[in-house]
This record gives C-alpha cells, structure tokens and sequence, in this order.
C-alpha cells in the first residue's frame, strides 16, 4: 500500500472523493497532482475539463514538464445527474457522457504514452455501483458508468501487453458520505426520510465514507495489486450483492 513518489494525476480533485485520494496517495508517499475544472477553487495544481481535448493534451505536457513522468491516474471526475428515460432530457444526456465517459477515454488515451515510461503504472478509473445495476432514474448515470466499466477492461487488455505493463482498474462506489449525496438528499422535501432510504438500500446499514473509497483507489495504485488488471472493486456496503 506505499506509493514512494509515485506521481498521480486525480481528476476533479476538489470534489469529496478527490480530495479524500489525494489525502491517501501523500499518506502513502505519493505525489498527488490535483485537477480540476478553472476556478472551482482550491490547491488545483492543473486545470483540467475533462471533456475538453486539448486540455488533456496540455496536462500531460505540463505533468511531463513538471515531473518528467507519470505513475498513476485516476479518473475521479464526474456527475450524477437523475432522470429517467423519458424525462432526461438529450441535452444532459450528452453532458453526462461526456463527462463521465468523455473524460475517462480522453484520460486513458492521452496518459497511457507517458505512463508507459513508468516503473509501475495504473489506472484507476472510478465507475458507480451504478455501473453495475440499473436504476430507473438513472438513465445517463448507468450508461456513462456502464461504459467506463468496459472501457477500463478494454484498456487493461491494451495496457497488458506493454512491458512493463499499464494495469487498469474500475472502482464502484455506492453511496458515499460527501457532495453527491448531499445533491440528492437536498433535491427532496422530507431531507431525513431521503438520507435513511439511501441507508436502507446498503446491507451494512450506514453511507459510505469518503476515506473508504481513497484506501481502494491507493491499494489499485500501489505494488500490493500488481497482478492485479481489468478488475472490479466495489465499495458499495454490499448493495451489489443483494
């Protein structure tokens, strides 16, 4: 679980689970290199729209300039806009894809040249338990987190072959203490009956905690996983398995 100066890109650094990784890669002995959208506030070493081409274009040159190489990415950044089928409208559905699928490709594809100069490489991709098990007013949530689900093992088949190998891994979460969850709980009249409904749906009883998720995404990134490629890491309480 050591990640002795490991560079490592975090996406949308200045969100709950953002800032829980980046806390938990420096604890590890990492360098955690914050990212996040212009202006969102924040120790944000690089600004970075996931959804926007060039600027992944201009992070990895500047995390190259900087650091002269890259150890680890985590594809953290996203949203979690509810709709069902009918009332999402296509507008947000293309802002949900791109930004929760979007900005995982365009992450892979433009850190994969400089990780592969790395000792010890991975990815860390952050799906949902969502990507996992649908939900009816989760139209564009479960498309966007099912894609990364199979675009991570798509990328750990490509990455496996480089020597040394690029490994790729999703985490799913299910409810997370954190900016998330407060959007759902705040966008419902009875805020107390929304927060145990969500309690209800886990097995163990409670939300999740940000740290919890930070520890699964440090163990995807460090040598104690290095056999490990392609996989599934659920953090979700047992939701999944129910």
């Amino acid at each position: 679980m050591q990640l002795d100066g490991h560079v490592v890109l975090v996406t949308g650094a200045q969100g709950t689970l953002g800032t829980a990784m980046c806390a938990a890669i420096e604890a590890a002995g990492g360098i955690a290199v914050r990212s996040d959208l212009a202006g969102r506030g924040g120790a944000t070493d690089i600004a970075l729209d996931v959804t926007r081409e060039d600027d992944w274009v201009a992070a990895m040159a500047e995390v190259a300039a900087r650091h002269g190489r890259l150890d680890g990415l985590v594809n953290n950044a996203g949203v979690g806009t509810p709709g069902d089928i009918e009332e999402t409208s296509f507008a947000t559905w293309k802002q949900v894809m791109a930004v929760n699928a979007d900005g995982v490709f365009l992450g892979c594809k433009y850190a994969m040249p400089l990780l592969a100069k790395s000792r010890a490489p991975s990815i860390v991709n952050i799906s949902s338990a969502s990507g996992l098990v649908g939900g009816a007013n989760l139209a564009a949530y479960n498309a966007s987190k099912g894609a990364v689900r199979l675009l991570t093992k798509s990328v750990a088949l490509y990455g496996a072959r480089k020597r040394p190998a690029v490994r790729c891994n999703s985490v799913h979460p299910a409810f997370i203490e954190g900016d998330m969850v407060d959007g759902i709980i705040k966008s419902r009249p009875d805020q107390a009956k929304a927060r145990s409904k969500l309690q209800a749906q886990i097995p163990i009883g409670r939300l999740g905690q940000p740290a919890e998720v930070a520890n699964a995404v440090v163990w995807l990134l460090s040598p104690a996983s290095s056999f490990t490629t392609g996989s599934e890491v659920l953090v979700d309480g047992g939701l999944v398995a129910g």
